[in-house]
């Protein structure tokens, strides 16, 4: 019997268990039989833990790993995949803006005749996000499709099904700055989407900054991916460079030649000003890499598991 395996981040999160379990353990019975629902959770403030153990007692598929200290979603997401069994997996956030319905539509899509191995859940519309949010959004995945080899579709999450040959695939890599939906598609192989309606959070609010919550996470997708942006800034440099000199070359030419000397050297502290600012971009973007290369010859683990319930 096929084995189905649910991941699902939580923080803070003890409004929405109950109504999540509701509705994706309907969607499951439709399924299999043979399921687990982990739950991935950060340390919470609330009754989130407590509640997700009543549930265990009363659904013994249901697991639990907490965390050490919060470590965040994408490292929860990833723990939650290294301890999952399932000739299927699911990521899906338990706020239930991503509806728990549609991993039915997904998991026929996956297992139709064109045999995918990774079926991605594509936003149409986005309700209860802001606008500067969508915009940031937008241009992140703009950016990380115009400058990467990988390609990720536009308005889609980590709400996915895969199947195990995937996850098996992440777990050898193992890298500091987990960004899942680059991961996924480095790793290649046959993946589509499907198209929903993204609802408003079932209860609460989100768990990390609106603005540059989107911000880091899209920065760990551009940066892990390419150097292109090295590239670009080195051809800038050029760019001004050469300008620059041919400016002091004009210079020279009127002095030598007695001719009055263009007017507007005063501007020269603005071209200073500029080019100040052109260098201080160059060193935080060296910065950004050379941060990431620490962290990762630090080799410090993902995450550290507190405790495992229902194993």
């Amino acid at each position: 019997m096929t084995k189905l395996s649910i991941i699902v981040p939580v923080y803070n999160e003890e409004y929405n268990i109950k109504p999540f379990l509701n509705r994706v353990e309907l969607v499951l019975s439709k399924i299999t039989s043979d399921y687990e629902i982990i739950f991935a959770l950060d340390p919470s403030e609330d009754r989130t833990e407590e509640i997700i153990r009543e549930e265990i007692k009363r659904n013994k598929n249901i697991k639990l790993i907490t965390f050490s200290r919060r470590f965040g979603q994408p490292s929860a997401t990833i723990a939650g995949l290294h301890y999952s069994k399932g000739d299927y997996c699911v990521v899906i956030d338990v706020d239930l803006q991503d509806p728990p319905e549609l991993i039915l539509e997904m998991f026929n899509k996956l297992n139709s005749d064109e045999n995918y191995d990774v079926v991605l859940a594509k936003r149409k519309n986005r309700a209860g996000e802001t606008a500067i949010k969508k915009m940031v959004s937008s241009f992140g995945y703009y950016l990380i499709n115009k400058l990467t080899d990988i390609k990720i579709p536009r308005d889609t999450g980590d709400f996915r099904i895969m199947r195990k040959k995937i996850v098996d695939e992440l777990k050898k890599l193992n890298e500091t700055h987990g960004f899942l939906r680059g991961l996924i598609s480095f790793i290649g192989y046959k993946q589509t989407f499907v198209e929903y309606n993204r609802e408003e959070r079932n209860s609460g609010l989100g768990k990390y900054n609106r603005l540059f919550g989107s911000l880091k996470i899209g920065l760990n997708g551009l940066f892990s991916f390419t150097s292109k942006p090295l590239l670009l800034l080195s051809t800038l440099g050029f760019i001004f460079s050469f300008f620059s000199f041919l400016i002091g070359l004009w210079y020279l030419v009127q002095k030598i030649i007695g001719v009055n000397l263009t007017p507007g050297l005063p501007t020269i502290v603005l071209v200073v000003t500029f080019f100040s600012g052109i260098q201080l971009l160059g060193i935080g973007l060296l910065g950004e890499y050379i941060s990431r290369i620490y962290d990762e010859v630090k080799r410090r683990p993902q995450y550290i598991i507190d405790k495992k319930i229902n194993f």
